[in-house]
C-alpha cells in the first residue's frame, strides 16, 4: 500500500461488522457499511468518499449504504450474483437477526456490478475482485497491494458460515483452496468481523485452510 495512504476501520451495527474506509490521496472508498452510514460520512467528511462497495448482500454489510450514498453521492458497487440480496437484505435477515434498528435500510440498486478481474480506483491504490462464492453466492474478496478486503470468507482462525440463505459448505471449501493459493502470504487480511491477520498466519493456523 502506498505510504500516503491509510485505512480506517469502524465496527458498526449489532453485529459489529468491520466497516473500512480506503483513503488515498484525498478520495475515500468505503467497504461493508453496514449499519451507521450517516455516522460514516460524518467522520469522512474531511475526505472525497468516491465509492461504496459492499464484499456481499447480507444486511450487516449493505444496510448502510443508502444512508452514506445520499450523504456523499457516492456509487455503490457489488458483486454481479448478490445485488438482488442487497436489495432485500432486510426481509431476507429478519427471521435470523433483529434488523429493527431505525438507521437499517436495504441497499439501493447498484450502480456497478462487478466480476471477476474487475478494479476499483482510490487516489493511489487499486483493488482487484476476486469472485469468492460459499458465504453468500456473490461474495467478492477484493485484492490490493498487500492488503485484501475479506469480507466474511476468511476470519482470523475460521471462516464465513453457510447455513444462512445462500451459502454452501462445499463451494466455500473451493473458494478457500484459491485465496490461499492466489493471495501471498504477506497479505495483510481485513476481515468482515473480528481482528486483522495476515495470510500467513492463516496458512499455519487456520484448520480451515489445512
Amino acid at each position: 500500500m502506498d505510504e500516503n495512504s491509510s485505512i480506517r476501520q469502524f465496527a458498526v451495527g449489532q453485529l459489529q461488522t468491520n466497516c473500512y474506509a480506503l483513503i488515498s490521496d484525498g478520495a475515500c472508498l468505503v467497504v461493508d457499511p453496514g449499519a451507521q452510514g450517516a455516522q460514516v460520512a460524518q467522520a469522512l467528511e474531511e475526505v472525497k468518499v468516491e465509492g461504496i462497495v459492499a464484499t456481499h448482500g447480507h444486511h450487516d454489510h449493505v444496510c448502510g449504504v443508502a444512508a452514506l450514498k445520499r450523504l456523499t453521492g457516492a456509487p455503490f458497487s457489488i458483486g454481479w450474483a448478490d445485488a438482488e440480496r442487497a436489495q432485500n437484505a432486510m426481509e431476507l435477515s429478519s427471521h435470523v437477526f433483529d434488523v429493527s434498528q431505525t438507521d437499517l435500510e436495504d441497499a439501493p440498486a447498484p450502480d456497478r456490478l462487478l466480476r471477476e478481474g474487475d478494479e476499483l480506483v482510490v487516489g493511489n491504490e487499486k483493488l482487484v475482485v476476486l469472485e469468492s462464492p460459499g458465504h453468500t453466492e456473490g461474495g467478492i474478496v477484493l485484492l490490493g497491494d498487500g492488503i485484501a478486503f475479506m469480507g466474511d470468507t476468511l476470519f482470523a482462525g475460521s471462516c464465513g458460515r453457510t447455513d444462512l440463505a445462500g451459502g454452501d459448505h462445499a463451494t466455500l471449501m473451493r473458494t478457500l483452496r484459491r485465496l490461499k493459493a492466489e493471495i501471498p502470504p504477506s497479505t495483510v487480511l481485513l476481515c468482515g468481523h473480528g481482528p486483522a491477520t495476515t495470510m500467513e498466519c492463516e496458512l499455519a493456523t487456520n484448520p480451515w485452510l489445512q
